[in-house]
């Protein structure tokens, strides 16, 4: 089985997605809500929300990095995604988000990030990480502030205007 480290902050644990997060997991990318500044921005139905719990936990496989379920500590509820994003073709180490409606603007997506970000620079090593939003994304973007990212340009990515954010190591890298 492959290790995949947990992560805590002071309300979340960010642990490996499996199985066991399928049914919400689903619901999330069901809701038009999660999925619109996402892919194609469809919601997914079961079968290609399989699909793309599959593809996250075999990122790690691949990588050594990726995606980690997040839950709430006290409760161990499944809330959202939170973690590393690089498949081929991609532009750049993506730092990505996706929460359950009902949880969001509660700060848990700048919690979760930040302790990403901070796993990023000091387990991986890694001298920047980028966040990939699309040009409506208010939202993503407000979090992407907080962590400290700057809108380094934008680009056409998948179709649509996005917004590339940039977080450099706090030590100094560039």
């Amino acid at each position: 089985m492959l290790e995949i480290p947990v992560l805590n902050t002071e309300r979340l644990r960010l642990t490996g997605l499996s199985e066991r997060h399928f049914e919400l997991y689903s619901a999330m990318l069901a809701d038009p809500s999660s999925t619109r500044y996402v892919g194609d921005g469809q919601p997914l139905d079961r079968m290609n929300a399989w699909r793309s719990l599959a593809m996250l936990i075999g990122h790690w496989a691949l990588r050594g990095y990726g995606m980690w379920a997040v839950e709430l500590q006290e409760s161990g509820e499944f809330i959202g995604r939170v973690g590393l994003h690089n498949p081929e073709g991609w532009p750049d180490l993506e730092l990505g988000w996706m929460l359950r409606p009902e949880h969001r603007h509660h700060g848990y997506a700048t919690e979760a990030a930040r302790r990403v970000l901070d796993y990023t620079f000091s387990t991986l090593g890694a001298e920047r990480a980028i966040s990939l939003i699309r040009a409506e994304n208010t939202e993503s973007e407000r979090v992407a502030r907080r962590l400290g990212g700057r809108q380094s340009t934008t680009i056409d990515f998948l179709g649509s205007a996005t917004l590339v954010y940039t977080y450099h190591r706090p030590d100094g890298g560039n």
